[in-house]
């Protein structure tokens, strides 16, 4: 059975029971603080499972893109090198909100597993929760009662807390789960030893393939459990393991979710997978085959999470999707013998493969192939540099341990990977400090996690129910109650209050604007509001102290100077938007925005960098609809089809409901949930102030309006007197700039003669004292010119004869500088390097440098060390 249809028969199943078949919400998560990826099925409906929201359906069904590499899911290093763990997967799921229970997520479970599936009743093996006396929690009877209406009682499992109840974290809902596994493994291996032994176990053929919640309790701060008002379903299949059940493999590479994946890299590398049925491979081709593995399963991650809007970068989310990448562009370098870019080539195939289902990748096929292609050079280029940087440190190392801070500081500051770098040391006879390195990698884990600790207090409740609500289009300043407060410590903010309202005006943090600020005043205090966003569908009031009567009335007021700042950025953001769109062409898209009180940033897709007579043309367009007055037409709760057939654009990367919020000003229409004016003249105008490269064929616009114009503006006309007074009032400033230049022009040519003709000089003076050491010629003096003099000199001395060692010092504008000059016939016979010279005795000039064997510099801050580096000069020649 081919994946695709495995995937249409578990969707029309679940909509044949009366679920709604719902999109993959996308794998990089936007409205969710507390995590960074979509790490599993429920995780887009978690707001439900808390109780803030109620879903369009209490019965749902899809396949879910999941991304596992951070945190408490982590399957990265594994990935490779078994043959069912990945970074990217496809989560299977159908859910339950207060409607079914036990009863029919199991009996459903078991009906399309063995008579949709058809697979053997006698290759499964089930759990149940075996309870936990503890936290008060018994054991799972009713789903015992229900699976042995359905299998055979010694293929029911007692599972333990770690695998048979689950939680979405360290508190929230959670429940017991029963989990069904699969024995994929010969006949002749099942007599052997029975599957039920190696449940839970890590063998690779006996696998966990489908995981059913139920979720019916909360997690406390304190660690104790509380029913749930309403119990839910949550369940979860993997996609890929299924598809190996279904189509008698061993290992999930073998099926066609990765064939054609692994085909592709064959041909461009010219090297074989070896599949799992093959045994016995040699320690080369078991190598080959977990790097062509890894490849394979890390260009899915990173695709999607591209399409979906995350870049590549150094911080966060970005740099957890640079790091897969450059996983994969390791195994390639080292196993595979890539030393040019070619993950790049697998997009397309991903798509082919894909985009039935995910249309992103289709769409976005060319940006995820530009980006990854970028990505890819680059990082190649970092090896580059990390090789000869590791080539110093072995230079640098007396004996034969190479220390694992300087292993650590490669890996950390220039991201070259610790697996290669001793890889290379032990081909070349050195070996790695792996004690130092685990230390220091320790040092800055702990420095990080001390970082970013956060405890978090339970809810205190003072309203029930789903009361909250957003007021905000319409109202600056409201009265309102707190429905509910806990308290938030971390090592980052310290200690703050989350506080959340009954009818706030405070727009929350979304959508690229930044969240309001203001106050909440009662009759005997007021409160400040710091920030305000948005978690699990609620709208949190960030304040450094609580009230003194929290359930006392208060005004909630905005500060509007900030947002109406705020506001006229992000309506310029859409006429920007426009603009870019009508002048460079329709396949620019938004990938990314920033909008506060004083700029705006946009990042889009557009293959290079914008010309001046671009940047003035779309200034030009997006001032001219401020100058029309055009005025603000919103609709709100508008069906999401019909704004997309009225030409609204909407975002890659974001989750949009049913009915949508559509912004037009003029011809520019969006989809927005954001603040915006009521008419563009409010935005006065528009200036851009730089644009720049992202990403490969990602741009980015930073620009400002309203008040930041007239400070910019402003800012240029203080500049402009001043330079106008340091010119002595010329009548003409450009005249006088331009005269100017050329005297300094005319100065620098007479400079240059002046510096050729003093080297000239000092040649003959310096061939003079230069003396034979240990058969080399040697001199290392300082002397009175600038660096470009330094270097002319060196060449001049060096062609005296094919026996020099040259070191010269200067300190122009009291800036120290060493220059090395070695014959290159001297190089060949004494094995000496300029680069490593200059290094050594940089160190007396608290500077560093390199260079070529027989050329290099250094700079330095110390010109008081100079002396001491010349005396130390000769030891080279001496040793």
């Amino acid at each position: 059975m081919k994946s695709q249809d495995v995937r249409k028969q578990f969707l029309d199943f679940f909509q044949s029971k009366g679920h709604l078949i719902v999109p993959s919400a996308p794998i990089v998560l936007k409205d969710d603080p507390t995590l960074m990826f979509n790490n599993s099925g429920m995780a887009q409906f978690k707001e439900y499972f808390l109780g803030n929201g109620t879903p369009k359906s209490q019965r749902i069904a899809d396949t879910q893109k999941c991304l596992r590499v951070s945190g408490k899911h982590n399957d990265l290093e594994d990935v490779g090198f078994d043959t069912y763990h990945h970074t990217m997967f496809e989560m299977l799921g159908n859910w339950s909100f207060g409607d079914y229970f036990k009863k029919d997520a199991i009996n459903w479970a078991w009906e399309l597993l063995t008579e949709v599936y058809k697979i053997p009743k006698e290759n499964l093996y089930v759990s149940v929760f075996e309870g936990n006396p503890d936290e008060n929690v018994p054991f799972d009877q009713e789903a015992w009662d229900l699976w042995k209406e359905l299998i055979d009682e010694d293929r029911i499992i007692l599972g333990n807390k770690k695998d048979n109840f689950w939680e979405m974290g360290d508190q929230g809902p959670c429940g017991p789960c029963s989990e069904i596994h699969v024995d994929l493994r010969s006949d002749a291996e099942k007599a052997l030893v029975s599957g039920k032994s190696l449940v839970n176990n890590d063998h690779p053929q006996v696998v966990e393939i489908w995981n059913n919640v139920f979720m019916e309790f909360n997690r406390k701060a304190d660690g104790s459990l509380e029913k749930l008002p309403a119990q839910h379903v949550d369940t979860g299949m993997g996609f890929e393991r299924l598809c190996m059940a279904l189509q008698g493999k061993t290992s999930n590479y073998d099926t066609d979710v990765f064939s054609p994946l692994i085909e592709k890299v064959e041909q461009i590398t010219g090297l074989k997978y070896t599949s799992n049925e093959i045994q016995n491979v040699s320690e080369e081709q078991n190598k080959t085959n977990i790097a062509i593995r890894v490849v394979a399963d890390h260009v899915r991650a990173v695709a999607f999470a591209i399409a979906d809007g995350q870049l590549p970068s150094n911080t966060g989310a970005g740099y957890v999707i640079r790091r897969i990448l450059r996983r994969a562009i390791r195994y390639g370098f080292t196993f595979l013998n890539t030393k040019e870019p070619f993950i790049y080539e697998l997009v397309a195939v991903l798509s082919n493969q894909m985009s039935e289902f995910f249309p992103e990748i289709k769409s976005q096929q060319t940006l995820v192939t530009n980006v990854i292609r970028e990505e890819e050079a680059s990082f190649l280029r970092t090896l580059d540099q990390g090789l000869q940087l590791l080539e110093n440190v072995m230079n640098q190392t007396t004996g034969t341990e190479i220390s694992g801070e300087k292993a650590f500081e490669l890996y950390d500051t220039f991201g070259f990977p610790i697996d290669l770098t001793a890889l290379i040391l032990r081909e070349r006879g050195y070996q790695l400090d792996e004690a130092g390195f685990e230390k220091a990698m320790q040092e800055q884990k702990s420095r990080s996690r001390a970082a970013s600790e956060v405890s978090t207090e339970d809810w205190s409740v003072l309203i029930p129910g789903n009361v909250e609500k957003f007021v905000g289009y319409d109202q600056t300043e409201n009265e309102v109650k707190i429905s509910r407060i806990r308290k938030v410590d971390s090592k980052k903010d310290g200690v703050l209050y989350q506080i959340v309202l009954d009818n706030t005006p405070f727009y929350p943090e979304g959508g690229g604007q930044v969240g309001d600020k203001g106050t909440l005043v009662s009759a005997n205090e007021t409160i400040e509001i710091i920030d305000t966003k948005k978690e699990n569908n609620l709208i949190l009031h960030l304040a450094k102290q609580l009230p003194e009567n929290v359930t006392a009335s208060f005004v909630a007021k905005v500060n509007t100077d900030l947002r109406t700042l705020s506001s006229r950025n992000h309506s310029a953001t859409h006429l920007m938007h426009q603009a870019l769109r009508s002048i460079l062409g329709t396949h620019v898209e938004q990938k990314g925005s920033l909008v506060n009180p004083n700029y705006l940033r946009f990042d889009f897709s557009h293959f290079s960098k914008m010309t001046d007579e671009e940047l003035e043309a779309v200034e030009d367009f997006v001032n001219a609809r401020i100058q029309e007055q055009l005025p603000l037409i919103e609709r709100r709760s508008i069906p999401i089809q019909q704004a997309l057939d009225e030409g609204a654009m909407a975002l890659f990367g974001e989750k949009y409901g049913d009915t949508v919020r559509a912004i037009k000003f003029g011809d520019s229409m969006e989809l927005c949930g954001g603040i915006h004016v009521n008419n563009t003249a409010e935005i006065w105008h528009f200036k851009i102030v730089s644009e720049g490269a992202v990403a490969a064929g990602i741009r980015r616009i930073e620009a400002i309006t309203s008040d930041a114009v007239k400070a910019h503006f402003a800012s240029y006309e203080n500049t402009l007197n001043e330079i106008k007074g340091a010119l002595k009032n010329p009548q003409d400033i450009l005249k006088a700039v331009h005269n100017l230049q050329e005297d300094n022009a005319k100065l620098a040519k007479q400079i240059e003669a002046l510096m050729k003709d003093k080297v000239k000089h000092l040649k003959a003076s310096l061939a003079s004292q230069i003396q034979e050491v240990n058969g080399v010629q040697f001199l290392a003096t300082q002397v009175e010119l600038n660096s470009e003099g330094a270097k002319d000199l060196a060449y001049e001395l060096g062609n005296l004869g094919t026996n020099l060692f040259l070191v010269l010092a200067t300190a122009e504008e009291d800036k120290p500088m060493l220059t090395c000059y070695i014959s290159k016939e001297l190089v060949a016979a004494n094995n000496l390097n300029a680069g490593q010279v200059v290094r050594e005795l940089g160190k007396y000039i608290q500077g560093g440098g390199g260079g070529q064997p027989f050329f290099a510099t250094a700079g330095g801050k110390n010109a008081a060390g100079i002396a001491e580096a010349l005396a130390k000069a000769v030891d080279f020649v001496n040793s």
